[in-house]
Order: C-alpha cells, then sequence, then structure tokens
C-alpha cells in the first residue's frame, strides 16, 4: 500500500484496498495556489504513487472551494521561500536559480522548465492512470497541472481560463497544451479575451470527462476511479502509451517544447523593456496591477 511521508502542503491517502491513492492540495487559504514547496511535493507525492505496484489510479484534488487558483505570486510562505529569504526553498538556490539572482534569462528559463514544463510532462506520462477533479475557477497554473493527468472530472461550478495575455501581456502559461485542449481557433481566442469557459463546455469540447454536482464531486470521482482500478495495470498502461504516443506523432511534446520557448521570449521582450527585469507587462504597456484585474467571465458561446 503507498506509503505517502509526511507533506507540509498535501493531504495524501489511499483507498479501494490500495488500488487508489488520492493527493490533495492542502492550501485552502490561498485557494491551493502553487507555490514551489507545494510543486516539489507534488511531485514527490506522484512518484510515490507510481512506484508502489499496487496502486493503479491517483486522484488529484483540492481542498477547498478552489481546486487550485495557480501559480502562487505573493503569498508570505511564497515569498518566503524564495532565493535568499528566510525559509528559501532549496529549489530556488540550484536548476539555474541562483544565477545573477534569479534576474537572467538562463535562471528564469532553466527554473521554468523544471518546475512548470518537465515536471508537467512527467506527470502526464506517469505510469499510473491519473485523474484530476477541479472544482471552482481553475486558472493559468492549475490548467496546467489538470491537463496533465488522463482524466478531468470538473464540478458545475469549474470554470477554465488563461489570463497571461489580459493580465501580464504574455502569450500563455508554460505548458501550452491549449490547442489541443480547446481547438486551434477557440484556443486563439480564449487566449487573446481572457475568457473563461464554464464545465458543461468543457466537457462538449472533449477536455472534461465528466461533469458531476459540485457537492458530489469527490464521491462520484472515486466511484470513477474505482471503475478504471478495476482493469488490470497492464492494460491501461498500454491504453494510455497508445493514446500519448498517437498525440506524441502528431507533435504534442515538440509542439510543448517550442510553446515554452516562445514563452521566454515574450518574458524576455518585457525584462529587457524593465530596469527591474520584471518579466510581464506592466502600467507604462497600459495595464493594471493583475491584483486589480477582473476576474474572466464566461465565453460568449458558454453563457447560461
Amino acid at each position: 500500500m503507498t506509503d505517502f511521508p509526511e507533506y507540509r502542503y498535501l493531504a495524501t491517502e489511499t483507498l479501494d484496498e490500495g488500488r487508489i491513492a488520492r493527493i490533495m492540495f492542502n492550501r485552502p487559504e490561498t485557494r491551493n495556489a502553487q507555490n514551489r514547496g507545494m510543486i516539489v511535493e507534488l511531485d514527490d507525492a506522484f512518484r510515490v504513487a507510481e512506484a508502489d505496484d499496487a496502486c493503479r489510479v491517483v486522484i488529484l484534488g483540492g481542498i477547498g472551494p478552489v481546486f487550485s487558483s495557480g501559480h502562487d505570486l505573493g503569498s508570505k510562505a511564497a515569498v518566503a521561500e524564495r532565493l535568499g529569504q528566510p525559509d528559501e526553498h532549496p529549489t530556488y538556490r540550484t536548476y539555474g536559480g541562483s544565477y545573477f539572482d534569479g534576474q537572467s534569462g538562463e535562471a528564469r528559463y532553466r527554473q521554468e522548465w523544471h518546475f512548470f514544463l518537465d515536471n508537467t510532462l512527467r506527470w502526464r506520462n506517469l505510469r499510473k492512470v491519473t485523474i484530476c477533479q477541479v472544482q471552482g475557477p481553475s486558472y493559468l497554473a492549475s490548467m496546467m497541472v489538470a491537463w496533465a493527468c488522463d482524466f478531468i472530472t470538473a464540478a458545475e461550478d469549474a470554470e477554465f481560463a488563461d489570463m497571461a495575455a489580459t493580465r501580464f501581456g504574455n502569450d500563455h502559461v508554460e505548458y501550452f497544451a491549449h490547442p489541443w485542449e480547446f481547438g486551434i481557433r477557440r484556443a486563439k481566442e480564449l487566449l487573446m479575451t481572457g475568457d473563461a469557459i464554464g464545465a458543461e463546455e468543457a466537457y462538449r469540447i472533449g477536455m472534461v470527462s465528466r461533469v458531476f454536482p459540485t457537492d458530489q464531486l469527490t464521491e462520484l470521482t472515486l466511484e470513477f476511479a474505482k471503475r478504471i482500478s478495476r482493469l488490470p495495470s497492464m492494460t491501461t498502461l498500454m491504453i494510455k502509451e497508445g493514446v500519448n504516443e498517437t498525440q506524441d506523432i502528431q507533435g504534442f511534446t515538440n509542439a510543448l517544447k517550442a510553446g515554452f520557448s516562445l514563452h521566454h521570449v515574450m518574458q524576455q521582450h518585457w525584462a529587457e523593456l524593465h530596469e527591474d527585469h520584471r518579466a510581464t507587462a506592466g502600467a507604462a504597456e497600459g495595464f493594471a496591477n493583475w491584483r486589480e484585474i477582473p476576474l474572466p467571465g464566461l465565453a460568449p458561446k458558454d453563457k447560461p
């Protein structure tokens, strides 16, 4: 049975006689914003579940009304763990993070490659079936983590949006699966408008596998996981491998790497324009502080 260590930012358990592992983001006070400590712990938890031969399905969710609000851009815990701070996380002094106190393009590129692209691709290819259960607004990096999973179950109140362009003047988040998840023209529309789509629309376009009543999301996701866990692990692994390899033959992984490189061209563009090396657009470019920009509304086609 999966033996998880104690985590600071995650809650974990095993279910269904060890066939199912459940990993839950456990920072409800920040709407489960993804600080570095949480991301590193999530990678470890996935690896622990992957190593356990009894485990067949991994459920990823979030405690509280929101699955995850995306990257943590400013909570006390996130600020305290950055380079040179009292609770500095060791990964900020490795993986290129120590170069020029994080102000160089290399530092930014290597840090984001390891913690926002490579790890997410690794989760996508995990040797277990993964199900992400999403409730509430799922924006930006929250979608990255959900998209890395084999299935997404959504509460009726779930919404999905990437507002990198409309809030920060950037192109998109680091894991550029948008054309695959939304479709080509819809991806352009949603990125350029910052609009959100709801759970039913996400189901209609094939991004979401099931839509459940919000108060039954956890229960019904577990039932869905139990159905999958009854299949032999070799069967589900070969199905997953076949589908993922088909997607890769179509160019998925190479497209993600290209999108990541373009994302850094975009960030370097802003960094060169700003004396403080800030890698996003700001007041000089006509952008308000991101904290003051309203949350996205539903796209016109998706309004009730």
